[in-house]
C-alpha cells in the first residue's frame, strides 16, 4: 500500500512540476506580446519595445503571477526610464509596486511607488504619496488617514481597480485596529467593486475575506462568503477557478470540523478536474481526499482512490489543455529570452564597432592634425628661411661696385680734386643709407626706391660724366606714396648698363629708365645704346667670364623668393635691340598698395 502510494505521489509531483495554474487567455496573449516585442527589436523601436513588456507583466499581473510581472514591468520601466517617458515611467512604476507588495516586497514597492509620485500630474501624485506613506508607516491612524484619501480620490476618478485595493488595505487596518465589524465591511465593498472589473483581484479579496471569517471562528460566514463566489459568473465560466474554489470551501469545513462534507465537496471538484481535463486540480483534491480518508482509517477508500486516478491519468492528461497552453508559454518565454540575449549581442556587436571606428576615426584625425602640423611647421621653416635668405640678399650691394665707388673717391683725392671727392663720398653715403635703411623690409615705398636710384645714377654719373647721359621717366598715373615695390630691385640692371654697356663707348651714350602702369601691374624698361650683349662678352677677361656678377645672381635669386613668398609674379626679360646697338631689360610684376 505504502509503495503504490509513493508511486502515485511520485507521478503527481512530476505533472505538478510542469503544470502551474495560467489560463489560456495568459499564454496566448503573451504569445501575441512575443511577436510584438521581436518586431520591436527588429525594427530597433524601444517604445515598441517597452509597451510590449508592460503587456506581458501586465497578463502576468492580471493572473496573479506576480513574480512574472514584476519581471516583465522591471524591464519596461528601464526602458521607459531611458527614454524619458514621463506618463509611462509612472504607469509601470505603480504597477510594478504593487507586484512588488503583492509579494510583501515592502522597500523596493515604497521606492517605485516614490518614482511614480515623481513623475505623475497631480492628482496620480497625491496617490502615490499615500500609498508611500501607508507602506512607510506603522501607525494605523496614519494608515488609515492615507487610504482615506486614495478611496476618495480613486472614487473621484472612477478608479475601480485601485478603490477595491484601498478598501482591501482599510480591512487589514480595521483588523489591526481590532474593529471587526468595519474590517468585514470594508472587504465586501471591495468584492463588490472587483468583481465587475478585476475577477482575480475578486477572487483574491474573497479568499482574505473568508480567512478573516475562519480566523475569527465564524465558520457559517466564511462558508456563506464562499458560495457566493462559486455563484459568480467568471467562476461558473471558468472551471479552473470553480474547482479551486470547491476545494477551498472543503478546507473551510474541515477546520470547522465537518469532514463529511469536504469529503463529498472534494469529490465534487475531483470529478469536474477529471471532466474538464485539469491535471494539477485532480491531484489537488486526492492528496486532500487521501489526507481526509487517512484521518478516519478508511484505507480501502483512499486506495480506491489511487487507482482511479491512475487509471483515468491518460485520459485527463490528453485532454489538459493547460499543458499545451504552458508548454508554449515556457517556449514563449524562452524565445523571449533569446531575442533578448540576440539584441544584446547585436548591440555589443554595435557597440564593439563604433569604437573601433571611432578610435579609427580618432586616430586618423590625430593622424592627418599631426601631418597637417608637420607640413605647416616645415612650411613656416622654409618660409622662414626664404625670408632670411632674402633679407640677406637685399644687405649686399655688389662688393664691386663698392670697391670702384672706393677707388673713384682715392682718383679724386689723388688729384687733389677734394671738392670732387667730398661730394662723391656724401652721396655714395647717402646712398649707402637709405640701402642699409631698408634691408629690413621686402617691399619699400615706390618714392624711396626713385629717391635710391637716381642717387645711385648720379653718383655714376660723376663717375663716367663723359660716357652717358640718363633720364627717369615715371607714369603719372602712379602713386608714388602708397606703392610699394621690392627695393633695389632695379639697381644691378642699372650697373650692367653702364658697366658693360655705355663705358665702353667712344661716344657719350644715353641710359632711360621708364615706370609705366599697364592694369595691375607694373612695367619697368632700362634702355642703354651702349656695346650690347655680345659686344660685351667679347670684352671681357677670362677672369670675368669664369665668374657671374654678383649682383645679377643675387637679384635673380631675389626674384624667385619674392615670387615664391608673395606671389608676385615678377618677370624679367633682356634683349640686345634689333635695329640699333644696345640692350633693353623689361621687368614687370604686380602692383602692391600696402
Amino acid at each position: 500500500m505504502k509503495m503504490f502510494r509513493f508511486f502515485t505521489i511520485f507521478l503527481l509531483m512530476m505533472f505538478g512540476n510542469i503544470v502551474f495554474s495560467q489560463t489560456v487567455n495568459a499564454a496566448s496573449e503573451i504569445k501575441v506580446q512575443s511577436k510584438k516585442l521581436q518586431k520591436a527589436f527588429d525594427s530597433k523601436d524601444e517604445a515598441l519595445q517597452a509597451d510590449s513588456y508592460y503587456n506581458i507583466g501586465e497578463t502576468f499581473f492580471n493572473d496573479g503571477n506576480f513574480q512574472k510581472s514584476e519581471e516583465y514591468y522591471s524591464k519596461a520601466k528601464n526602458i521607459y526610464e531611458k527614454l524619458n517617458d514621463k506618463p509611462n515611467i509612472e504607469k509601470v512604476s505603480r504597477k510594478l509596486a504593487q507586484s512588488q507588495e503583492k509579494q510583501n516586497k515592502i522597500t523596493p514597492a515604497i521606492n517605485n511607488y516614490s518614482r511614480a509620485a515623481e513623475v505623475s500630474l497631480p492628482k496620480s501624485k497625491a496617490v502615490n504619496s499615500n500609498d508611500v506613506t501607508r507602506l512607510s508607516t506603522n501607525s494605523s491612524s496614519v494608515k488609515e488617514d492615507a487610504i482615506l484619501s486614495n478611496i476618495q480620490l480613486n472614487e473621484n476618478e472612477k478608479n475601480n481597480g485601485d478603490l477595491a485595493a484601498s478598501y482591501s488595505q482599510m480591512a487589514d487596518v480595521n483588523i489591526q485596529q481590532k474593529d471587526i465589524p468595519r474590517a468585514e465591511k470594508n472587504l465586501n465593498d471591495a468584492y463588490k467593486i472587483s468583481k465587475k472589473e478585476a475577477p482575480q483581484q475578486a477572487l483574491e479579496i474573497n479568499q482574505k475575506l473568508t480567512d478573516f471569517y475562519v480566523e475569527n471562528k465564524k465558520f457559517d460566514k466564511a462558508i456563506e462568503a464562499k458560495k457566493t463566489v462559486l455563484k459568480e459568473d467568471f467562476v461558473k465560466g471558468n472551471s479552473q477557478k470553480e474547482v479551486e474554489q470547491i476545494r477551498e470551501l472543503a478546507d473551510i469545513y474541515i477546520k470547522k470540523n465537518d469532514p463529511q462534507e469536504a469529503i463529498n465537496l472534494l469529490k465534487k471538484s475531483y470529478g469536474i478536474a477529471l471532466d474538464k481535463g485539469h491535471t494539477l486540480e485532480a491531484q489537488k483534491s486526492v492528496k486532500k481526499l487521501d489526507s481526509l480518508y487517512n484521518v478516519s482509517g478508511n484505507t480501502n477508500a483512499s486506495v480506491q482512490l489511487y487507482r482511479d486516478f491512475l487509471g483515468k491519468l491518460p485520459d485527463l492528461v490528453s485532454k489538459d489543455k493547460s499543458l499545451i497552453d504552458n508548454k508554449i508559454l515556457e517556449d514563449t518565454e524562452q524565445r523571449i529570452a533569446q531575442l533578448e540575449q540576440e539584441k544584446k549581442l547585436k548591440d555589443e556587436l554595435i557597440r564593439k564597432k563604433n569604437l573601433f571606428n571611432y578610435s579609427l576615426i580618432f586616430a586618423l584625425i590625430i593622424l592627418i592634425g599631426l601631418i597637417i602640423f608637420i607640413f605647416r611647421t616645415l612650411k613656416k621653416v622654409q618660409i622662414k628661411n626664404k625670408k632670411i635668405a632674402l633679407q640677406s640678399l637685399r644687405r649686399e650691394m655688389n662688393p664691386h661696385f663698392i670697391f670702384n665707388s672706393l677707388n673713384s673717391v682715392n682718383h679724386f683725392i689723388a688729384t687733389n680734386n677734394e671738392l670732387e671727392a667730398n661730394q662723391y663720398l656724401t652721396k655714395f653715403s647717402k646712398l649707402m643709407r637709405g640701402v642699409m635703411e631698408n634691408s629690413t623690409e621686402d617691399f619699400i615705398p615706390f618714392q624711396q626706391e626713385l629717391d635710391l636710384l637716381q642717387n645711385y645714377l648720379a653718383l655714376e654719373k660723376t663717375r663716367f660724366a663723359d660716357k652717358f647721359d640718363y633720364e627717369i621717366d615715371v607714369d603719372e598715373s602712379l602713386n608714388t606714396h602708397s606703392l610699394k615695390v621690392p627695393g633695389m630691385l632695379v639697381q644691378p640692371f642699372l650697373e650692367n648698363a653702364i658697366w658693360h654697356g655705355l663705358r665702353y663707348r667712344t661716344t657719350k651714350g644715353f641710359l632711360k629708365l621708364s615706370f609705366e602702369k599697364q592694369n595691375q601691374y607694373l612695367k619697368i624698361t632700362i634702355e642703354d645704346n651702349g656695346i650690347g650683349i655680345g659686344e660685351s662678352k667679347k670684352l671681357k677677361t677670362e677672369h670675368q667670364k669664369n665668374r657671374e656678377g654678383r649682383g645679377m645672381k643675387n637679384t635673380l635669386e631675389r626674384i624667385a623668393l619674392l615670387n615664391d613668398l608673395y606671389q608676385q609674379e615678377i618677370q624679367c626679360k633682356i634683349t640686345d635691340k634689333k635695329d640699333m646697338q644696345g640692350v633693353s631689360v623689361e621687368i614687370s610684376y604686380k602692383l602692391v598698395n600696402k
